[in-house]
């Protein structure tokens, strides 16, 4: 495996370099797991699905996001206990985009899950006023017909509110 990567397929595997687990290795090492599981092409696809989900995250690629989403997806935040639709989840994800700069993903830990993929994270950034963002979270990403149909978010709400906060304040 490459220093400082985690084999993606299970979040088990410890980087032989630093003995930790970081950000997701590139696709061709999706099977190089060395904790001995058997990875399944739908296994696959769905990861693969969430990295590129991730990827459109960090760009700001709404148009992506869009496609990854089903038409009827549904985003659930544990702070407001709503059900978000994409069209709804977009413009917040947009908002995102406008207030932290330099927004990025560490992956903690990634796992499969029977119909989609289970993550652990934290946002980074930079507000206006200069203040860094740490955002821990942890997600259910369900996984349908090569389309994520349901989110469900756990993260802190005091941080969300400050980043909430920031992107009301911006004008426009």
């Amino acid at each position: 495996m490459t220093p400082g990567w985690t084999c993606r397929s299970c979040s088990l595997c410890p980087s032989p370099a630093t003995g930790t687990t970081s950000r997701p290795s590139p696709r061709w090492e999706i099977t190089s797991c060395e904790g001995g599981t058997a990875i399944s092409e739908d296994t696959i696809i769905r990861e693969e699905l969430v990295i590129r989900f991730f990827a459109a995250l960090e760009a700001g690629d709404i148009g992506t996001l869009r496609e990854i989403y089903a038409p009827d997806a549904v985003i659930w935040h544990n702070d407001d206990l709503l059900e978000q639709p994409v069209e709804d989840n977009l413009k917040v994800l947009q908002g995102l985009h406008r207030v932290v700069s330099g927004l990025h993903y560490d992956i903690v830990r990634r796992a499969p899950a029977p119909d989609g993929v289970l993550q652990q994270h934290v946002l980074r950034g930079r507000l206006p006023n200069g203040a860094d963002v740490e955002l821990h979270a942890a997600m259910y990403l369900q996984v349908r017909d090569g389309h994520i149909t349901r989110i469900e978010e756990y993260l802190d709400s005091a941080k969300r509110a400050t980043i909430k906060a920031a992107r009301e304040a911006l004008p426009g």
